[in-house]
């Protein structure tokens, strides 16, 4: 059997008024999604537990079939996983986002989709000021990046564990000081944040970007953070092997952890550019190889989070026609396949943020029967009345299920 889970990051929606109350799914043209709802079965699915944050990494943990209220520790150390640094019992990373500041507001939690290579000199630049023998920066890549704090006391660990930090793209055009960490220990994380300011504001990089009217790297804003998690590997649990194909760090370090191989794409950036054509072309690929393969595609959220509904529909063409094309054509000749396609949770482009209603998704292949719906959108997936109620149980019905 050979398997592929294909996501759609943040690629469903609520009705959208600009586009006659219709979602970005109800109007994108997407053949082969819809295809493998003629063949298959829709429903929804709960990636996100009660209680929890509707984040990527916790939706996207569930859909690689671990459960997040068993496994999830922060984003973090996810992230530092793929970044190939190993975190002590005594250490904590944080996810460490390049942003915009305008005085007292977050005009920009991307810096403009800041490139790879300034952001790393920015970073480098708050390393060398900032950074201590307790505290380290490690440049990702454009925007996102990691920091990562070894503790003294034990207190000072569950106390920076339990801060509350606020992810910045929740929170764009809103005033940081409301937002900013707090709790206990929390004053470290505050300080650093705004001890960048000056450092970031007078670099020369910032300067030209201001100049060139493009959005600087002006401050850091800290937030996701955990500890080093235990995982079983993926072929412990499911006994397939596998690989993992996607731009962002957190979903490979998922990746890294659970024993998949992570499959570098030329030309993938987490944004609307990203190489659409080589993602699908290296997944096809990686099935000579392995049983399994994870394909994460980001540009929909990002279209969800800038509020941008065109441009979130002409991503959703684009993986549909490169990725979902891709994987559908090369199953469509085997007997012994099952392909599931959907989106980890929704990022409604009028909220700008992740929501933790249930995602629609379609599995069809061996033994996957169909349920009568043509089309993959909300509304059919609600319709089905096919719920599962936690995205690890998707995940196991998806592999093991006869």
């Amino acid at each position: 059997m050979k398997y592929a889970i294909l996501v759609g990051d943040g690629m469903s929606d609520l009705p959208v008024p600009e586009l006659g109350g219709r979602t970005p799914l109800e109007v994108a043209k997407i053949p082969n999604m819809n295809d493998i709802v003629k063949a298959g079965m829709i429903g929804l699915v709960k990636t996100v537990p009660r209680g929890m944050k509707p984040a990527s990494d916790i939706a996207n943990l569930a859909i690689m079939g671990y459960d997040p209220k068993r496994y999830y520790t922060g984003r973090g150390p996810l992230e530092a996983a793929n970044m190939g640094i190993e975190l002590d019992g005594d250490e904590i990373a944080f996810r460490c986002n390049l942003i915009t500041a305008n005085n007292d507001i977050l005009a920009d939690y991307s810096s403009g989709h800041i490139g790879n290579k300034e952001a790393a000199i920015l970073i480098g630049e708050v390393n060398k000021k900032l950074g201590t023998d307790r505290v380290r920066f490690y440049p990702g890549k454009s925007y996102r990046h990691l920091m990562v704090i070894k503790t003294k006391t034990r207190e000072e660990l569950e106390n920076l564990k339990k801060a509350v930090c606020t992810p910045p793209h929740d929170i764009t055009g809103k005033p940081m000081s409301k937002h900013m960490p707090k709790g206990n220990g929390s004053d470290v994380l505050v300080k650093l944040m705004e001890a960048s300011r000056p450092i970031l504001h007078k670099h020369e990089i910032n300067r030209v970007r201001v100049d060139l009217k493009e959005n600087p790297g002006n401050m850091i804003w800290l937030w996701g953070q955990g500890t080093n998690p235990n995982m079983p590997s993926f072929k412990g649990l499911f006994g397939v092997t596998g690989s993992v194909i996607s731009a962002v760090d957190l979903v490979n370090g998922i990746g890294r952890l659970t024993g998949l191989d992570i499959i570098s794409v030329p030309g993938v950036t987490g944004y609307y550019d990203t190489n659409y054509q080589g993602k699908g072309e290296y997944a096809v690929r990686s099935l000579e190889k392995n049983d399994f393969v994870f394909v994460h595609v980001e540009a929909p959220d990002e279209a969800g989070h800038n509020g941008d509904a065109r441009a979130k529909i002409t991503a959703i063409e684009n993986f549909d026609k490169h990725v979902v094309g891709a994987m559908w054509r090369y199953f469509k000749a085997m007997k012994d396949c099952r392909i599931l396609v959907l989106s980890d949770h929704p990022t409604p482009v009028t909220l700008r943020t992740h929501i933790a209603d249930p995602a629609p998704f379609v599995m069809a292949g061996k033994g996957v029967a169909h349920n009568g719906f043509g089309s993959f959108t909300e509304k059919n997936a609600e319709l089905s009345k096919i719920i599962f109620k936690k995205g690890s149980l998707l995940t196991e019905a998806f592999i093991k299920g006869g």
